[in-house]
Parts: structure tokens; sequence; C-alpha cells
């Protein structure tokens, strides 16, 4: 039976045939709700300022590289700490191609994905043999190498001089404001968000769930480890390249020190603090690692006039809060603010009963 009004809590939600089964959001009220949420997001230019437009888009950009690095380390339990480097392999590939060869941004944007696609892929060969602690030092060994390489690949990267991208250009637009490179980032990040949503309800998605819960079980089952586990790495990396090809673009001036293992440690943070193995996760861990330290700034500018040192303590803090703030969701809440979310639906579906 399928409520039929809009306006009603859910109490349950129960099918009586295979589409709605398979469909996203069934009860009216989801997708009334997500219709709202689109609207407000394409109209948020004409709401809010420049200044907010500038950290969405910030906030688009790393969505879309949590869901990849999630798609890794969430679905397949692969973890890597060299996701920064794989970001400055996309925007290193998407500024050469439109910098130097004078190629399009459409035609730079999904082959810098490709490209860091095949990088990650190499890199995810010792992925069949090794697990865990011994992973992450291979993953940070790729840190290092594709740190030293676009510092001293200078007739490609420009070395430690930085690249100066284009503004893109699509269909005879530039893209040379805030607010036109909003629209092409909710785009990219809602057609991400869709494949990511997709890919875990198709065979290639349950064969990486398998592989995460456990791998020995899966490869009795017929499942190809190498192949599965490489894959991951590939489509991880790809959301990252495009991630990168977009970061890259809209700052217009990339450096190797854009992309150090602290951009890595960023990442992984997002997926941990915004829930292991969920998609609306990465979303959630993705918008507070990014208005985390734009929040501490606020609240430092706030008091800076009653107390004049604060803003220096506070600023001096951000790693400390940033660092306190990964430990207290490991202890108390392992699986993130998708969890706490998800906890919060649930109280309100069965208010005012506790069970």
């Amino acid at each position: 039976m399928r409520l039929r009004n809009p306006f009603v809590m859910e109490s349950g939600v129960f099918t009586t045939n295979y589409r709605d089964d398979m469909a996203f959001h069934y009860p009216m009220l989801a997708k009334l709700r997500v219709a709202a949420i689109m609207l407000l997001l394409f109209l948020l230019p004409v709401y809010a300022g420049t200044y907010l437009v500038s950290i969405a888009n910030l906030v688009g950009i790393a969505i879309i590289g949590s869901l990849g690095l999630n798609i890794l380390t969430g679905f397949t339990g692969q973890i890597s700490i060299g996701h920064g480097a794989f970001l400055g392999v996309g925007a290193y590939a998407a500024g050469f191609i439109t910098a130097k060869m004078g190629l399009p941004f459409w035609i730079a944007l999904p082959a810098a994905g490709v490209i860091t696609a095949a990088v990650g892929a190499i890199f995810g060969i010792p992925s069949l043999r090794l697990k865990g602690l011994y992973l992450a030092i291979a993953t940070l060994a790729a840190q290092v190498i594709i740190e030293f390489v676009i510092a001293h690949w200078d007739g490609v990267t420009n070395g430690v001089h930085g690249m100066f991208l284009p503004a893109p250009q699509l269909f005879g637009f530039t893209l040379d404001n805030d607010v036109s490179y909003y629209y092409l980032v909710l785009v990219v990040c809602i057609i991400a968000a869709m494949f990511a949503f997709n890919l875990f309800r198709s065979r290639v998605g349950r064969a990486f769930v398998a592989v995460r819960d456990r791998d020995l079980a899966a490869e009795v089952m017929g499942i190809n480890l190498f192949k599965y586990k490489i894959m991951a790495f590939a489509l991880s990396s790809f959301y990252v390249g495009v991630a990168g090809a977009l970061w890259g673009h809209y700052l217009r001036i990339i450096s190797p020190e854009h992309f150090t293992i602290a951009v890595s440690i960023q990442y992984l943070a997002m997926v941990i603090i915004g829930g292991l193995g969920s998609v609306m996760g990465s979303i959630y861990g993705a918008v507070f690692i990014t208005l985390l330290p734009i929040v501490l700034r606020e609240i430092a500018g706030l008091f800076s006039t009653y107390f004049p040192n604060i803003e220096t303590i506070i600023l001096g803090l951000k790693e400390a809060v940033f660092g306190t703030t990964i430990v207290v969701f490991l202890i108390y809440e392992p699986e993130g603010l998708a969890r706490i979310w998800q906890n919060i639906k649930d109280y309100f579906k069965l208010w005012p009963f506790s069970y």
C-alpha cells in the first residue's frame, strides 16, 4: 500500500510492484522534498550573495571528490591516503589540455577524469596483495611520487612556478564568474551523485560491497578480486580527477602546494565524518569539512571586538578542532553524520512512540 496523501508522516513504506521497489523515492513526500531541494539549489544565486555562491562552488567540488573516495574506501574497503595527489593529476591534466594544447574545456573535463583513472588504476595494482595499513602506505607512496612529478616535470606542469588556466568555455559561454561556474559545478555534482546512487544498485556496486565485507567469500562466489579492486581505484580516481579539473579551472592557478598530503587527510576526514559507505554521508562530510574553517573564522571575527587576540587563538586552534572532531566521531558515531540524520528521521517517524 502506498501513501497517497503527501502531508501525512511516513509510518512505513510498502510497495506492490517492481518499479516502485527499484525507485529512489516512491513516497510522494520524498519526491516533493527532493524537488524542493533541487529548486532551492538552482535558485541559490538569486537569493544568495556572491560570497555564498563561491563557498557553494567549493562545497560542490569537494562533494564530487568525496564521493570518489567513498566509493573506494567506504564501499570497497580499500583505504587510500593519496587522493590529494590524484586531485592534482586531474587539475594538471585539464590545465595542460586547455592551456597548452588549446582544446576546449568540455573535452578537458572528462579527459582529466580518464587520465586520473588510469593513474589511480596503476597505483591500485598493489591492492590485490596488500590490505589495511600496508595498502595505506602504498597509496602514501603514490602521494609522494605524484607530488615529486608535479614539482619537477617542468615541461608539463611548469614545476614549482605553477600553471595558469583559462576560464572554461561551454557552448559559447565563458564561465568566468562565481554564478556561471556554480551551475556547472551543480550539474556535475548532481550527475556524480546520481551515478553513485545507481552504482550500488548494480552488479558492479554489489561486487564492490562484497569485496569490502569479505573478500575471500566474494572470491569463492566467483567475483574477480583483481578486476573489481582495480575498477574501484579507477572509478574513484575518475571522480577525483573531475573534481581536480573543476577546482583548477575555478581557481585559475594551480601549484604543487595545493595537492599535499594535508588535502588527502581532509578528504579522508570527509568520508569518515560524513559516513563510510554512504552516498549522502559523502555530501554531509564534504559540506562539514569545507564549512568548518569558514565557521571558525566567522566566530573569531564575531568576538574579536571584545577579545582582540581571540582571532589569532581560534585560527591557531583550527587544526586542533579539525582533529578533535574526527576523534569524537570515531568514538561516539563511527557511522558519521549520515547515521545521525537517519536517527533523527527515525525518531520523528516513530514519534510519539519510542519503539
